[in-house]
């Protein structure tokens, strides 16, 4: 037999006010029996029904569980790249305090919110790289997280195209994946959505064979913002400030042609939740089955036991002394 848990502080104390309660009730009753020139000696069946059933309610609350038997323990997860837009207009601040800061800290939550599964992390701009590729290790990816900034990566403009490529190569091709079917895998792209790439298109078609489903997350809003830089805000070549808007529709394209979603995070809404919920909903691939030994717990026989001899403490009567 083997127990849930060990006789710990409350059960100290309950098993000791117990003990000191009924020394004090044995002393008394003794006292009394004596002076009335009574033996109590039969009281000391009631004391040890009642002794026997506390000790059965403390072995319930320990939880004992005998009886040997196997249970199939299944591990199942998904494989994710997140694709993150470094472009300079990731600095404008119409969400607050940046677009890109706001998606750091949003990131943290995504990684946390699938701890059981691997996530890798592509920087894009005009060009894609492999941040971190696919990992278990969330710490690492939260140091990854914690270093991004626009300076990463080239800014020549923003190309879908780039990132696409490489996270559909990663997922498909990962060394010693256990994961044979694409369904469970996952891209999320998260950019202001303004895209200067001429290969989106054809990298499209390619995730659209693979199966696997793109999720896409807007940052920034309608009206947009300027673009903070060291010595002011960023200019065209004409000298004007320029003004970065969210571009949705293209980001929209995106998630309803592969058979994903689009979500957004702007001033008034923060669909993060949203798109982790989602992701949930994605069938994981079974990586891991085992067999273990188990056993049950059976604090209810304890239990009904208990309560049989407290019930039959209540209908025993002694004639010299009731307790």
């Amino acid at each position: 037999m083997t127990w849930f848990k060990s006789i710990g502080i409350e059960e100290g104390i309950f098993i000791g006010i117990f003990i000191l309660a009924y020394l004090l009730y044995i002393l008394r009753l003794t006292r009394i029996a004596k002076r009335m020139n009574s033996t109590y000696r039969p009281l000391f069946f009631k004391i040890l029904l009642r002794g026997l059933a506390f000790t059965l309610l403390i072995s319930t609350l320990l939880g004992p569980s005998f009886g040997e038997t196997t249970k199939e323990v299944k591990s199942e997860g998904k494989d994710i790249y997140i694709a993150v837009d470094l472009s300079q207009s990731m600095n404008a601040f119409d969400v607050q305090p940046t677009r890109l800061e706001k998606v750091k800290f949003e990131l943290r939550n995504i990684v946390e919110a699938f701890s059981s599964d691997r996530i890798g992390l592509i920087i894009f701009s005009s060009e894609a790289f492999i941040q971190c590729p696919l990992t278990y290790d969330q710490s690492a990816l939260s140091l990854f997280i914690n270093t991004l900034n626009t300076g990463l990566v080239p800014n020549a403009g923003t190309d879908f195209g780039s990132a696409l490529k490489i996270a559909l190569s990663k997922l498909e091709d990962a060394d010693g994946s256990p994961i044979s079917q694409q369904k469970s895998k996952v891209m999320i792209m998260i950019s202001d959505g303004e895209d200067f790439g001429d290969d989106t298109d054809d990298a499209v078609k390619n995730v659209v064979k693979s199966g696997i489903k793109l999720f896409t997350l807007g940052v920034g809003t309608e009206n947009g913002s300027k673009i903070r830089q060291r010595n002011g805000f960023k200019k065209d070549r004409n000298g004007n400030e320029v003004v970065t808007k969210l571009n949705s529709q293209s980001l929209r394209k995106l998630a309803a042609d592969t058979g994903g979603s689009y979500f957004e995070i702007n001033q008034e809404q923060n669909d993060v939740t949203r798109l982790i919920r989602s992701i949930n909903d994605v069938e994981g691939e079974l990586r891991d089955s085992r067999q273990i030994d188990a056993s049950a717990n059976k604090y209810y026989y304890f239990l009904a036991v208990a309560i049989g001899l407290l019930v039959l403490d209540a209908f025993i009567r002694r004639k010299t002394l009731r307790i």
